[in-house]
């Protein structure tokens, strides 16, 4: 019986993980830049204010620096990130590994975009899709921070080479 209690907790756990990478690419494109285009929208921070300061800073959010929590880019993504997580509580009644994979897609997603955005060399090497989504010519492709899987599987994944743009 544990075995099989482990086998669901684990099974649980790869569903909502890849749930958890198609809803980041859902909502980076579709929210944060459909929506953070528009000035007046609450998710106008990400394109605005994310997107001009790594364009400006070779890649680059001096918002991430500070462990400090402020209302910036950083401190929003923070926000919505544990508005998301508190959305899918009700998922626990479900399965609990469903839900912690939740929490660590969250926690992942965040600590790996901090990452990009604090090392860019790091993120050069690491998370070159996302790299390309801010440095590239077209910054409206490449929606996946943590992985380009869903990117490449929906044709949405553009390849740059630097220094010859």
């Amino acid at each position: 019986m544990t075995l099989v209690i482990a086998f669901k907790f684990v099974a649980w756990f790869i569903a909502a993980y890849i749930y958890g990478h198609i809803a980041e690419w859902f909502i980076h494109k579709y929210i944060l830049h459909n929506f953070g285009k528009k000035y007046n929208s609450l998710f106008s921070f990400h394109y605005r204010e994310h997107h001009k300061n790594a364009r400006k800073n070779q890649f680059y959010d001096p918002v991430y620096f500070s462990w400090i929590p402020k209302l910036d880019a950083a401190g929003k993504e923070i926000v919505y990130l544990t508005i998301i997580v508190a959305m899918h509580i009700p998922v626990v009644m479900i399965s609990y590994g469903a839900y912690a994979a939740l929490v660590f897609s969250s926690v992942e997603y965040y600590y790996k975009h901090r990452r990009a955005h604090t090392d860019p060399e790091w993120a050069k090497t690491n998370l070159m899709w996302h790299y390309d989504h801010h440095m590239g010519k077209n910054q409206d492709a490449n929606w996946g921070v943590r992985s380009d899987v869903v990117d490449r599987l929906l044709g949405t994944r553009v390849y740059y080479e630097y220094g010859s743009e």
